[in-house]
């Protein structure tokens, strides 16, 4: 059969057998069914007035009530005119104007955490027309600055000895309100609920906490769980800020599917929301479908997607959304799965993006560096880098420490195949230098793979736009997923303490 997979601003085809399956998110099994756009409001505001496990907006606001509302960065969720950032957060201020708050005491915040700060055309993607033009001009939409001193409160650690540092104008407010989505996530299962929080309004000691080997090496850690040892520590994150606030998050969730379009809505006290939300998100995220293990996985990645421009052709990036595909699907690879996988890797680092990732490449080829897990101790030397830490807070860069958490996720590949193929390299040196084997095309790939791995008749899984959709967790067809279901929310998550 011929196929085509994402491979810079294109695609590449190429031939593989008949035998070879296909998934592609949404179509091969369909999601459940979204929220038709005509009951997006009445939805999201039924939720939004009837919170689980406290109180509503009406009761918990109140004139001179100062507001922070927390909501994730263009990595997360869509931008269409329906999306539920704009929808839920409208209608959040119209019942905190009904409750009297006033509009110079609500404060909006992009929950960038160590991400690049969002531009203000991003933002005004992220939030639309009305939202942007009422509070932009004002100086009422930040980004969270996780290097601004005079902005962040240090909360001691958790009972397990992990920072907390916060954003001090959520800590500092009466009313925290989180914006999230319960969406399919290599690390940590889903994000929204307490990871919202536990990243994206943080300071890099705290996500050094968990996005790091010792936590994401471990056997709980791939394939992706909601149970993990770096869940956990996500919710004691969080509930050790609300602990210290001396008040909870008002959380407003969307589960989303394969096109960011809402399937339910759930809002209210993470504890309680969290587990529930991930009810039916895992019926989406979580798919039972395969019938046989694979020998092999062939997808391609575009120049751009997820975390920006260039992430298909650095490097590290590259590696790290190769990782992220074996955390989701490991349930479903043979012990000797080989990678194939389409990329420019051209050399663009996008280095305004990631002004860092360049040295630590170059780092990782000398002095004894291995393996990647070799490169860790240099986390602090480089998160504290004042010229880094400028291009962060100034230059819309990714925050120096973010690097740690893709060279944690890269290795994870290295750890569960026999081989990764990188093909159609226009600078194969850089690919190789990262551990990678190299081929100009994906059958030469499948070729070698067959004489030296698996077999003269491997079994085969395409997966094209893989990157373009909104990704799914797959797992063999009989096997049931044993979630944090609503009932045992308080003890499945720390199982691994």
């Amino acid at each position: 059969m011929k196929l085509s997979f994402e491979y810079g601003a294109g695609l590449m085809a190429a031939e593989l057998p008949d035998t070879t399956d296909i998934f592609i998110p949404g179509e091969t099994v369909p999601d459940p069914a979204c929220i038709p756009e005509d009951r997006l409001v009445e939805e999201t505001l039924k939720s939004i007035r009837n919170p689980m496990g406290m109180e509503p907006l009406s009761e918990l606001a109140h004139k001179g009530s100062k507001v922070t509302i927390i909501f994730p960065d263009r990595v997360k969720g869509g931008e269409q005119p329906t999306s539920h950032r704009k929808i839920s957060i409208k209608l959040i201020l119209d019942e905190l104007y009904a409750a009297g708050v006033e509009k110079k005491d609500i404060l909006l915040i992009c929950s960038n955490g160590l991400h690049r700060k969002n531009t203000e055309q991003e933002i005004h993607n992220i939030l639309g027309d009305e939202l942007f033009h009422e509070f932009w001009h004002t100086h009422q939409i930040i980004n969270h600055d996780s290097e601004d001193y005079d902005h962040l409160v240090d909360l001691g650690t958790t009972d397990r000895g992990d920072p907390v540092l916060m954003n001090k104008y959520v800590y500092d407010s009466d009313v925290a309100i989180l914006i999230g989505h319960t969406q399919g996530n290599p690390y940590g299962g889903y994000s929204g609920g307490y990871k919202h929080c536990a990243t994206g309004i943080t300071h890099w000691r705290s996500i050094a906490s968990h996005h790091v080997p010792e936590v994401m090496h471990r056997k709980d850690f791939t394939p992706v769980s909601g149970t993990s040892l770096m869940r956990t520590k996500f919710d004691e994150i969080g509930q050790h800020m609300e602990k210290c606030m001396g008040k909870k998050f008002f959380c407003c969730d969307a589960v989303l599917d394969t096109k960011s379009r809402q399937i339910e809505i759930n809002s209210g006290y993470a504890k309680v929301m969290q587990p529930h939300s991930w009810i039916m998100a895992d019926k989406r995220t979580y798919v039972p479908w395969a019938e046989k293990k694979y020998d092999v996985m062939v997808f391609g990645m575009p120049q751009f997607f997820h975390y920006g421009e260039g992430m298909g052709t650095n490097p590290i990036m590259l590696l790290q959304a190769i990782s992220a595909q074996v955390i989701r699907h490991k349930r479903i690879m043979s012990d000797n799965c080989v990678i194939i996988c389409a990329s420019l890797c051209n050399g663009y680092f996008h280095d305004e993006l990631w002004p860092y990732l360049r040295e630590m490449y170059d780092m990782f080829q000398h002095d004894y560096m291995n393996t990647l897990p070799d490169m860790n101790r240099y986390g602090e030397y480089f998160a504290t880098n004042e010229e880094y830490i400028r291009k962060y807070r100034y230059c819309n860069a990714f925050h120096p420490f973010h690097g740690f958490s893709m060279i944690s996720c890269g290795h994870i590949a290295e750890m569960n195949t026999s081989a990764i193929y990188l093909c159609g390299a226009q600078d194969p040196g850089y690919a190789r230098g990262m551990g990678l084997k190299t081929r100009a095309t994906i059958e030469e790939a499948l070729e070698d793979a067959k004489k030296k791995f698996v077999g003269p008749n491997p079994n085969i899984l395409a997966l094209p736009q893989t990157f373009k959709l909104g990704a799914v967790h797959l797992m063999m067809k009989d096997d049931v997923y044993e979630g944090k279901g609503a009932e045992d929310c308080a003890c499945a998550a720390h199982m691994h303490r």
